[in-house]
């Protein structure tokens, strides 16, 4: 059984360019039963970091992302697999499956 932590940073706020799409916290709770029902086979641990809140104690990794979606790199709700960039903004099941697969 592979483990595969899943990190999810957002805010509160909807991302102004991801306009009619689900809020970061909606994302996170729809993407565990999408894993756990459609990969089984492997152990999945969730942590959902809000970037406007959870600033303290996070990794270096942790506040990269950060500051990438602070400075508009990157959109939240963006999601981490091992660390790894999976997707970020309009989050679509077809992008995490696909990563999954690839990868585990």
């Amino acid at each position: 059984m592979t483990k595969i932590s899943v990190v999810v940073y957002g805010a509160d706020i909807v991302c102004a360019s991801c306009v009619n799409a689900p809020t970061s916290k909606d994302t996170f709770d729809w993407l565990q039963p999408l894993l756990k029902r459609k990969f089984p086979q492997h152990q999945f641990e969730f942590t959902y970091i809000d970037i406007e809140k959870d600033t303290e104690n996070l990794t270096d990794h942790d506040q990269q992302f950060i500051e990438r979606i602070q400075e508009d790199e990157l959109f939240y709700p963006l999601i981490t697999m091992n660390d790894e960039y999976v997707a970020d903004g309009y989050i679509q099941t077809k992008q995490i499956t696909q990563f999954v697969e690839q990868h585990f």
